[in-house]
């Protein structure tokens, strides 16, 4: 092969997105032995290779000795560091470029700004703005586009907005990133797509998916309806995109039927993100064996679920307590790797503790090589469903040796642990300590959990002084557990007065009166009160179509 073909196939190697790191080293070696030994674009074309191969210490040795360096090497090498999260590294390689012939351009500060936004360090995201400002590139439409996006991904909407409305003639992907950073529905995503239309924006189907995400309360089905209406207005329903988030959104809102109405129009019926979509969907509206049979579906055609769906499947077979499943898909996650995955192998753990299968529950806990304040959760919920409550209380105390921090849902774990031993001292002890030593916020499961271990002890009158301490307003569970102890303890008359608190509730009232009404007419059964019992069964059954719905509190 001549020189010049071999300079042809060269070049055309260098004009590819990737190169295996093997392939790389080929071409470095090549590059050094020939006269494109001083051109910046093939040293930062293999910089940019070896880091997409995670070998930042090629790339490093690469760049440190390369004499003449362009702003384009510099930005390859700086990103490389900011996307592998070594800021650090990116700074010092950051002021180096300060000190020399090379001054940043727009993209530079972009590259930074992105690292330390997918690191969430808003100091150092407000030292990047600044030092743009001074440059004179804090405008700039990439740096400035780059800035309201990193602020609006870290949270900081105030921010995101001020620079968004300095930047003039903002382009559709930065309006998305404004109404992506908005959030919630209520938060302002609306107003701020209200005020793109009004401009004359056409959105894409990142907007619409932008848009969609801030949906996330059931109550908001009307406004689901409006969005998908808005879709097919503008012939974005067809896009799998789209599709995908319309299932996630409809499964938030709890509209099932809607989400599986969307999910038969999309095109390909084994897409993963949809068929993801719709699974999660399942599994949070509790149709568990419906999400088995879509996860079956999707791994016979070939798909290849990730350890985030994986983790749902095993939750819906726990779920169901269906081990034998379960341990189908254990036997998918050992094939694919995915064992060591601390979502996955906890989740496991939580599959075969409510499975009844402890053993294998705890045989795979001792196997995790790096255990994690999630392992640890679900080992100790299994412990504490089967009764082990002094188990459970050393993984709390072998947890804390290791210097891990609890989290709310360790102290649900714990507190669930104590309900179900009847341990009412160790419970409130506990109660106490996740405020006071570990700064947890107590949350509506945890003041649950504390309300039946005093009610269940008996301590009915102290358990509702605790309720009525609380602040307002108060949620409705946490009464119906006060109702459903008054009923074991068949006290009519604290009863009466709990169940007037939950219709205090309007929006409780038209969705569960039918279940609170059920516990109350049961307490009224137990002490003979048989006129009133008859009076709120009746009208329950009026309401069910002449069925009374089943409840548990367990």
């Amino acid at each position: 092969m001549s020189s010049q073909s071999q300079l042809r196939l060269i070049i055309n190697e260098f004009s590819r997105k990737f190169q295996t790191k093997l392939n790389t080293q080929k071409l470095h070696s090549f590059v050094t032995k020939s006269q494109l030994a001083r051109d910046p674009y093939f040293a930062t074309q293999l910089v940019r290779y070896y880091s997409l191969n995670d070998d930042l210490t090629s790339a490093r040795k690469l760049f440190d000795v390369f004499p003449e360096r362009s702003v384009f090497l510099w930005n390859s090498i700086i990103r490389a560091h900011a996307k592998s999260h070594q800021l650090g590294h990116a700074l010092s390689l950051f002021s180096q470029m300060l000190s020399s012939d090379t001054k940043p351009d727009s993209f530079t500060y972009a590259c930074l700004a992105r690292g330390f936004s997918e690191s969430f360090d808003t100091e150092g995201l407000r030292c990047i703005h600044g030092n743009a400002i001074v440059s004179g590139l804090g405008f700039d439409r990439v740096c400035g586009s780059t800035l309201v996006k990193a602020y609006s991904k870290a949270g900081f909407t105030f921010e995101a907005s001020k620079l968004f409305f300095s930047i003039p003639e903002p382009d559709v992907p930065l309006w998305n990133a404004m109404i992506s950073g908005y959030g919630s529905w209520e938060e302002g995503g609306i107003s701020m797509f209200n005020l793109m239309l009004g401009q004359g924006n056409r959105p894409d189907c990142y907007t619409m998916v932008a848009l969609m995400s801030g949906v996330v309360d059931p109550c908001l089905t009307l406004v689901s309806r409006s969005v998908h209406g808005f879709c097919l207005k503008v012939g974005l329903d067809s896009h799998s995109y789209v599709g995908s988030a319309l299932v996630s959104m409809y499964s938030r809102c709890k509209c099932i039927a809607s989400a599986c109405g969307v999910f038969s129009g999309i095109s390909d019926p084994t897409d993963l993100v949809a068929c993801s979509s719709l699974i999660n969907g399942y599994s949070k509206c509790g149709y568990h064996k419906e999400a088995l049979c879509l996860f079956n579906e999707l791994k016979v055609s070939g798909k290849k679920p990730d350890s985030v769906l994986v983790s749902i499947v095993l939750g819906s077979c726990a779920e169901l307590s269906d081990s034998v499943y379960g341990q189908e898909v254990h036997g998918y996650v050992v094939r694919q790797g995915m064992e060591l995955d601390i979502k996955v192998s906890s989740a496991l753990i939580d599959m075969y503790s409510k499975c009844g299968v402890l053993d294998s529950a705890m045989t795979l806990f001792a196997e995790v090589p790096e255990k994690s304040v999630v392992s640890f959760n679900s080992v100790i919920l299994g412990l504490g469903l089967h009764g082990f409550a002094s188990s459970a209380f050393e993984k709390f105390s072998e947890m804390l040796e290791m210097g891990l921090k609890p989290d709310e849902v360790t102290f649900s774990a714990l507190l669930c642990t104590c309900c179900h031993s009847g341990l009412l001292y160790e419970g409130q002890e506990m109660f106490m300590r996740m405020k006071s030593e570990f700064g947890v916020e107590p949350r509506t499961e945890h003041h649950v959990y504390i309300v039946k271990l005093m009610g269940m002890a008996g301590e009915l009158v102290e358990a509702f002084e605790f309720v009525m301490s609380l602040r307002r307003p108060i949620d409705s569970g946490i009464w119906g557990a006060l109702l459903s102890c008054c009923e074991v303890h068949e006290d009519a008359h604290l009863a009466e007065v709990v169940a007037a608190k939950i219709r205090e509730n309007e929006e409780e009232e038209r969705r569960r009166r039918g279940v609170y009404d059920v516990m109350l007419s049961n307490v009224y059964a137990r002490n003979g009160k048989w006129d009133e019992a008859e009076m709120l069964r009746d009208g329950v059954s009026g309401s069910f179509g002449g069925k009374l719905p089943g409840i548990s509190w367990v």
